[in-house]
């Protein structure tokens, strides 16, 4: 289970919506493992680097990446995951997806969004052997930081 604040799925409803029609990304920092309860704590949003097909595939800043690892040095938080967006499509791994498992400790959000509207968002850790994703619930925390 990932845990999240509203605020952080509205972060990142917003960078879907303004990357559009293009998949947005970014980093996801908090606390915990894959395979136990992780905390969300920040949205690092990332500009895609991905020199063909925007529309259809994405790739972190690695700077942004670097930057983020050193902010967290000595706290006890890590990158935990990383986001981007389905322009028109599903909120499942693509075929695509499934072929950029390198991290399998990393969790995987992804947003489907069309033209005007975020339509869902869902969570997905990687599968150990790297073939494939595992669906993740995710639970958003309600105003007095506690998880329904």
């Amino acid at each position: 289970m990932i845990i999240m604040s509203s605020d952080h799925l509205k972060q990142i409803n917003d960078a879907a919506l303004a990357d559009y029609p293009n998949e947005c990304c970014g980093l996801l920092a908090g606390t915990g493992q894959v395979g136990e309860t992780l905390q969300l704590t920040r949205v690092a949003a990332s500009l895609n680097m991905s020199q063909d097909h925007q529309r259809d595939r994405f790739e972190v800043d690695p700077k942004l990446r670097f930057d983020l690892m050193r902010e967290l040095e000595n706290t006890d938080q890590r990158i935990i995951g990383h986001y981007h967006s389905h322009p028109d499509h599903p909120a499942v791994p693509s075929e695509t997806d499934n072929t950029m498992i390198y991290e399998p400790d990393l969790v995987w959000l992804i947003t489907a969004v069309n033209q005007d509207r975020s339509v869902e968002t869902l969570a997905y850790s990687p599968k150990p052997d790297a073939s494939g994703f595992d669906p993740l619930e995710i639970c958003l925390q309600n105003p007095s930081g506690d998880c329904p």
